[in-house]
């Protein structure tokens, strides 16, 4: 088979999405006009092997959320439609953002994200009137505020598709995986997606800087963010700030 290659998709998942949008259904207008059941590919098919963003996923219907689990599970997307019965695979980097204030995420869906960000409003006041700043440019001239930075994303296109290509060769020593799992383990965390992430990013910040071996200073990195949102909490208690991670693998 000829391969070809193109560009990462990106596909936004919209809170209000229905589900025959999301899976797929029958193609009317080829029902209505050649009268014959055709399948339309949903948002799943469009970000296999992509990306599939969504935005305040924390308010996404309960349906949705397990059409996501089921997908993020399995790597494939099935759908039964009048007589129709469909299977295509639907493997994709699952991507969201919210606020916690507005309403807790599943457990469930929580814990297919691999990593978790806790982001803050930024204190430092020159920091804040930078921001400002480069918001007011952009609006004035988008055009010549990426061209400012057309450099910088271009360099780290590039330190990104060698990372990629190395990434195949990097090793981790057998001590760091233990030490990897004796964290997990005197956390509670619930099964192995905890350790099976933690040394999948441990590699690909060590292939990201280059090396072909990982080092504790890459685990420290990484660690808080791929096991903050897996650990037991109190209902009322907010996801860990990352302190208590940091503080048992140290």
């Amino acid at each position: 088979l000829k391969a070809a290659k193109k560009q990462v998709p990106m596909i936004d998942l919209p809170l209000g999405a229905t589900e025959d949008r999301v899976c797929g259904t029958i193609d009317i207008e080829k029902a209505l006009t050649e009268g014959v059941k055709s399948f339309e590919p949903g948002l799943l098919a469009k970000a296999n092997r992509g990306i599939l963003y969504v935005d305040e996923v924390n308010l996404l219907d309960d349906h949705l959320v397990d059409v996501l689990l089921d997908s993020a599970a399995s790597g494939w997307n099935t759908v039964e439609r009048e007589g129709i019965s469909i299977k295509h695979p639907a493997q994709f980097v699952l991507v969201g953002s919210g606020n916690p204030e507005e309403g807790e995420l599943r457990p469930q869906l929580l814990d297919r994200f691999g990593m978790h960000a806790e982001i803050r409003t930024i204190a430092d006041p020159k920091l804040r009137v930078e921001i400002v700043q480069q918001r007011i440019d952009f609006d004035a001239n988008p055009e010549k505020v990426l061209n400012i930075y057309e450099e910088k994303q271009r360099e780290l296109r590039e330190q990104i598709l060698r990372a990629k290509e190395l990434l195949p060769q990097v090793t981790i020593d057998d001590d760091l995986r233990i030490k990897i799992s004796q964290v997990c383990s005197e956390l509670n965390v619930d099964g192995l997606r905890g350790d099976i992430v933690v040394n999948r990013a441990a590699k690909a910040t060590a292939a990201f800087e280059g090396r072909n071996e990982v080092t504790v200073n890459d685990i420290s990195k990484i660690i808080c963010l791929c096991l903050r949102h897996r650990l037991r909490k109190d209902p009322l208690e907010s996801i860990d700030s990352g302190g208590k991670v940091r503080s048992v693998f140290e």
